[in-house]
């Protein structure tokens, strides 16, 4: 799941996959705007076939939240 997650992520920061480590924050480390995260949440939703609330949206600080967040809730791995 995380070889998924840093896929997409790296499509839509363009940052190298070194740098897209668990504790990586999105908008700091990673350059995403709020666009960016709204497109990176659509491309999860459709890779792990889940639906992510915008209340759990704000609670995606680093790559670490994401991946925890789709353990639990993901249908699709």
């Amino acid at each position: 799941m995380f070889e998924k997650i840093v896929a997409i992520l790296q499509e839509y920061s363009g940052v190298d996959k070194s740098l897209i480590v668990p504790d990586a924050r999105l908008t700091v480390d990673l350059g995403l705007n709020s666009l960016d995260v709204i497109n990176i949440v659509v491309a999860f939703e459709d890779e792990f076939g889940v639906e992510i609330s915008n209340d759990d949206l704000r609670t995606f600080q680093c790559v670490s939240d994401i991946e925890e967040y789709l353990e639990q809730h993901a249908t699709i791995y």
